[in-house]
C-alpha cells in the first residue's frame, strides 16, 4: 500500500509546476523583481597604495633648511692656485713669482613645487573607519610631489635653453618607401625629458612653445613646454626608384634627451615621422603623424622652464661645467677586457683634468643591458651559476641551473676604484649620467657635494572650506645644489645595441 502511495506522489510531482518552487525570497545574485540582495561585502581597508614611487636621487640627498631668506643660496669657490704653472725653483738671495688665484660665484635660485587635491564631505562620510579618505588623499598629493620633485633633481632645466638646432645633414641609402622622384627636406627639434615624455608621433605631436595650465583656484599659469625651436631645412634629398630612404643627422645638442623629425617637400608639408633618444635617424617609409613642421609656436624655443630649478644634467652641462660625449646614435664599444670604451674614456678625463673619480653611474634600463651584455660578452664573466645540492635530501635540494648576470659596479682604471651602476627610472634612453658624493681634495670646505636647500619643506594646506569639499596642497620651496659641476658629466645619444 506505502508503495503504491509513494509511487502516485512522484507521479503527481513529476506533472506540478515547479517554476514557483525556483525562486528564491533571498538570493545571492540579483533577481528581476527582486530590489537587492543581503550578502556580505568582503573588502579589506585601508586601500592599498598599488603605484611606484621610486625616488633614490631624493631619498640620498641630504636636506638643508635655510633661515637666511633671499631669491637664491650662493656660494663662492677656489677653482685653481697657481694657474700659471710657475716654476718653484728660487735663485738665491731672490724672491719668487706672484701665483694668480681663480675663483668663480655660483647661484642657484629657489622654486617652488607643489600638488593640490580634494576630497568630497560625502567620499569622507562614505569611508567610514574602514578608509580615512582624507589621510589616503594626502598621503597620496606626499608621494605624488616626491616622485615629481626627482624628476626635477634630475632633469630640471631652468636656465639652459636648447635653443635652436643646427640644419641637419641628410643622405640617401637604398630601399624604403618614401617614394621615387620627391625633393625631400628634413627639419628636426630638440626635446627635454618632459617634451620627450609628452611627445607623440601619431596623436598631439611635439609641444611647442609655453604650456597653459588651468590651477585649481581658477588661475593659469605658463611655463616652457620642453621642446626646442625646429631647425631651418636641411639640403634637398632627392629620392629615386632604388634610393627611398634618408638619413638624417645633427650635431649633438647639449641638454636633449631626444629629437623629433620631420620630413616633406618643405615645412608646409613636412609632417612628424619619428622621435628619436639619438642625434640621427633613418626614414624608409611615411607614418601616420600628422604635425607639420611649420606647426603652432615651432618656432619658438619653449625649452627651459623658469618654475623649476635646474637638476643634476642641466647643472653638468650648463656653462660646459663637467664632462660631455656623444656617441652621435654608436652603440657602446666593449673593450675586450670586461670594460666600456666610452666609459673609460669619460673616467680618464675626470681624472686627467680634474683628479677625482665620479662615485656611480646612472643608466637607464636599456644602457644597463647594454653594458652588462657587452662585458660580459667580452669575456670574463660567467652566464651561468651552478647550485649544488647540500645533501638534505628534500626536495628543493636539487641540482640547478641559473642563468644570467648583473653588472652592479665598474673598475675605474685609473683611480683603482668601483663605481656603483644604478637604474634610474626618469633618465632617458641614450644618456649616461657619472655623479660625484665626494670630493678627494684635502680640507676643501665641502661636506656634501649635493644637497637640497630649502628655504621651507615639504609643508600641507589645509584651504579654507568654501564648498562641501577639503581642499589640501603639499608643496615645498627649495633648489639642487652642486658645489661641484666639474664632478658631474654626462654621454648622451647613445644607440640601443
Amino acid at each position: 500500500m506505502f508503495g503504491d502511495l509513494s509511487q502516485q506522489t512522484f507521479d503527481l510531482l513529476n506533472k506540478a509546476d515547479l517554476s514557483a518552487l525556483n525562486k528564491t525570497t533571498i538570493g545571492q545574485s540579483l533577481i528581476s523583481g527582486v530590489a537587492g540582495n543581503l550578502n556580505a561585502f568582503d573588502l579589506r581597508g585601508p586601500a592599498l597604495q598599488l603605484y611606484p614611487v621610486i625616488t633614490p636621487l631624493r631619498n640620498r640627498l641630504p636636506r638643508q633648511v635655510s633661515d637666511r631668506g633671499d631669491l637664491a643660496t650662493r656660494w663662492k669657490a677656489i677653482t685653481g692656485v697657481n694657474t700659471q704653472n710657475f716654476e718653484l725653483g728660487v735663485a738665491p738671495g731672490r724672491r719668487s713669482a706672484e701665483m694668480s688665484v681663480t675663483e668663480q660665484d655660483y647661484v642657484a635660485s629657489y622654486a617652488g613645487i607643489g600638488l593640490e587635491g580634494s576630497v568630497d564631505w560625502e567620499a569622507v562620510w562614505a569611508g567610514g573607519k574602514e578608509f580615512d579618505n582624507k589621510a589616503t588623499l594626502v598621503q597620496a598629493l606626499l608621494r605624488a610631489v616626491m616622485v615629481g620633485e626627482e624628476n626635477i633633481i634630475l632633469n630640471g632645466n631652468a636656465s639652459m635653453p636648447l635653443g635652436t638646432p643646427p640644419v641637419p645633414t641628410v643622405a640617401l641609402a637604398n630601399g624604403g618607401t618614401l617614394g621615387s622622384g620627391l625633393s625631400l627636406v628634413v627639419f628636426v627639434t630638440a626635446l627635454t625629458a618632459r617634451a620627450l615624455a609628452n611627445a607623440t608621433v601619431s596623436l598631439a605631436g611635439v609641444p611647442y612653445g609655453q604650456v597653459t595650465r588651468v590651477n585649481i583656484d581658477g588661475t593659469s599659469t605658463q611655463y616652457g613646454a620642453g621642446a626646442s625651436a625646429i631647425s631651418a631645412a636641411s639640403s634637398v634629398a632627392a629620392t629615386t626608384a632604388g634610393q627611398q630612404t634618408v638619413v638624417a643627422t645633427v650635431p649633438a645638442v647639449k641638454g636633449a634627451a631626444g629629437y623629433a623629425w620631420y620630413i616633406g617637400t618643405n615645412a608646409g608639408t613636412a609632417t612628424l615621422n619619428t622621435i628619436t633618444t639619438v642625434n640621427k635617424v633613418t626614414i624608409s617609409a611615411p607614418v601616420a603623424g600628422t604635425q607639420l613642421a611649420n606647426a603652432a609656436n615651432s618656432n619658438l624655443d619653449g625649452s627651459a622652464n623658469s618654475l623649476v630649478f635646474d637638476g643634476f644634467l642641466t647643472q653638468a652641462l650648463k656653462s660646459n661645467a663637467g664632462y660631455f660625449a656623444s656617441l652621435d646614435g654608436n652603440t657602446l664599444t666593449a673593450d675586450q677586457a670586461n670594460g666600456i670604451l666610452e666609459i673609460d674614456t669619460a673616467l680618464q678625463w675626470f681624472w686627467d683634468n680634474k683628479r677625482l673619480s665620479p662615485t656611480e653611474i646612472w643608466v637607464n634600463s636599456q644602457e644597463a643591458r647594454n653594458i652588462n651584455k657587452k662585458i660580459v660578452a667580452s669575456g670574463g664573466v660567467p652566464l651561468f651559476r651552478f647550485t649544488l645540492p647540500g645533501g638534505t635530501g628534500s626536495e628543493d635540494d636539487k641540482p640547478a641551473l641559473l642563468g644570467g648576470a648583473s653588472i652592479a659596479k665598474y673598475w675605474n682604471k685609473f683611480t683603482q676604484q668601483f663605481l656603483d651602476i644604478r637604474i634610474h627610472p626618469n633618465l632617458s634612453p641614450g644618456t649616461i649620467f657619472f655623479n660625484s658624493s665626494e670630493i678627494p681634495y684635502p680640507l676643501s670646505g665641502v661636506d656634501n657635494v649635493t644637497f637640497v636647500r630649502c628655504r621651507r619643506d615639504y609643508y600641507q594646506i589645509e584651504w579654507p572650506v568654501v564648498s562641501r569639499q577639503y581642499v589640501y596642497g603639499v608643496y615645498a620651496d627649495e633648489v639642487l645644489v652642486c658645489r661641484a659641476p666639474f664632478s658631474l658629466g654626462v654621454i648622451a645619444n647613445v644607440a640601443n645595441g
